[in-house]
């Protein structure tokens, strides 16, 4: 082998190391959220804890990524198709630790709920179908990172508009709440804030999707609607 191709092999390895350690964090953030829902819908104390606990660990895997991101590019001073992959992995890793911060605020409205001695412990189940769609928005983002496939994005944008909907309507509901007891304010403001952090998870997740169009195809397709993200894919 000459030194080149050292070099070269060498370049790939570290790609492929960045991506790998990505799907990992990704990994663990969704096992994060996932956690945080239950504590949040069941009132399981020791979930609570653990997630609020496993925040740290989230961060020092994007230090970590970053880390070496920033080396690859100042050794390896990549170009075109490999430095759109070392931009993506910035921004995604930047995602995935808010995404962790959600998580980690669910899960502290969950302990404000069931810690107090309330008269008042809601239903869930709206919160729930919203936090499926979040977490499966997650899921697809991280499948199309994954396997460099952009056609994923389109539907995850169209599902992030149903977040969205998801989200107006808890607000009404919870409005309706409050109107009708003030004794629940303050319940229903913590379902709020945890409602809230399931919804930036979607919007974080479409971020994501975004990446790998730009990725793959080179091309900007933040701030467009579905459809326009449609065309530009199947160019």
């Amino acid at each position: 082998m000459n030194h080149k191709e050292h070099i070269s092999k060498k370049f790939d390895a570290d790609l492929e190391d960045v991506r790998t350690r990505v799907l990992q964090m990704g990994g663990l953030v969704e096992e994060q959220i996932e956690h945080a829902i239950e504590a949040l819908t069941e009132g399981n104390e020791h979930m609570i804890e653990q997630v609020i606990d496993n925040d740290h660990r989230v961060n020092a895997m994007e230090v970590k990524i970053d880390e070496l991101c920033c080396q690859i590019i100042a050794r390896r001073q990549p170009a075109a198709g490999d430095l759109r992959m070392i931009m993506t992995v910035i921004n995604t890793i930047t995602d995935l630790e808010r995404m962790g911060d959600e998580a980690a605020k669910i899960a502290r409205m969950a302990k404000l709920i069931y810690s107090a001695d309330r008269m008042y412990v809601p239903r869930f189940v709206e919160i729930k179908h919203i936090a499926n769609i979040a977490i499966n928005m997650l899921h697809k983002a991280l499948d199309a990172f994954a396997r460099l496939d952009p056609n994923a994005s389109a539907e995850i944008v169209r599902q992030d508009e149903q977040v969205d909907e998801e989200f107006r309507s808890i607000i009404r509901q919870l409005i309706t709440f409050m109107m009708e007891d003030p004794r629940k304010i303050s319940t229903a403001i913590e379902i709020l804030f945890a409602a809230k952090a399931i919804e930036r998870i979607g919007d974080h997740a479409k971020n994501m999707s975004e990446y790998v169009v730009y990725m793959v195809k080179g091309k900007d397709v933040r701030h467009v609607t579905a459809d326009e993200l449609e065309h530009e894919i199947r160019k």
